[in-house]
This record gives C-alpha cells, sequence and structure tokens, in this order.
C-alpha cells in the first residue's frame, strides 16, 4: 500500500524537476519578445548581440557589437542562473546596460527561454 504514494511523490517531484528546466520550444515562442532586438543567428545584424551559443559566453564578448562599458566591464558569464536573472530584470543585475527590455515577469517564461537559449 505505501509503494503507491511513493511512486506518486517520485514522478510528481521528476515532474516539476523536468518542468523548472524549462521547454526549449516553447522558449522559442517566448523569444519573440526578444527578436526586435536580437538574433539567434549571428549573420543578422539588429540592434542588440545575437545569441547564438550565449551559454557560458562571457557578457559583453560578441564581436563587434558596441556594448555598454556596464556590460563590457560586468564579469559576466552567461549560464543558467545569470540568463534566468538577467531576463528577469535586466537593470537590476546590470545597472547601467543599453538594454530597455523591462524584464520577463512569469518563472514559466524564464524557465523556457532559458532552455531555448542554451540550445542555439
Amino acid at each position: 500500500m505505501l509503494r503507491f504514494p511513493l511512486i506518486a511523490a517520485a514522478a510528481l517531484a521528476v515532474g516539476t524537476m523536468a518542468q523548472a528546466e524549462g521547454d526549449a520550444a516553447l522558449g522559442e515562442k517566448v523569444f519573440k519578445k526578444c527578436a526586435a532586438c536580437h538574433s539567434a543567428d549571428p549573420e543578422k545584424r539588429k540592434p542588440g548581440p545575437h545569441l547564438q551559443a550565449i551559454s557560458g559566453r562571457a557578457a559583453g564578448a560578441v564581436e563587434g557589437f558596441r556594448y555598454s562599458s556596464a556590460m563590457a566591464d560586468s564579469g559576466l558569464v552567461w549560464d543558467d542562473e545569470t540568463l534566468r536573472a538577467f531576463l528577469a530584470n535586466p537593470k537590476g543585475v546590470v545597472k547601467r546596460t543599453k538594454m530597455s527590455f523591462p524584464g520577463l515577469k512569469k518563472d514559466e517564461d524564464l524557465d523556457n527561454i532559458v532552455a531555448y537559449l542554451k540550445g542555439l
């Protein structure tokens, strides 16, 4: 009799962990909010830097893009945690960033866009 509640609890925990990791397909839809300024393709020029291979990259490192000194000198390296924090509140993470986006407010959107960006 105890096996069912334990199995159900384990399944719920695994489902919650998977959800927290995000869904890249849904993140691609969230990325449309970013697409006016950013591209997933390094060959396409936009007002913001391209985001291909952003995971593990130092902030301010896209060659040829003019970053604010605040971003260039931030010392950030883009990983799940820094991406999530920055995308939730850009000016809270890098106070004088040129990025005017106010941030994503839904945890689900943040999880999904981070999953999408990691796959670029």
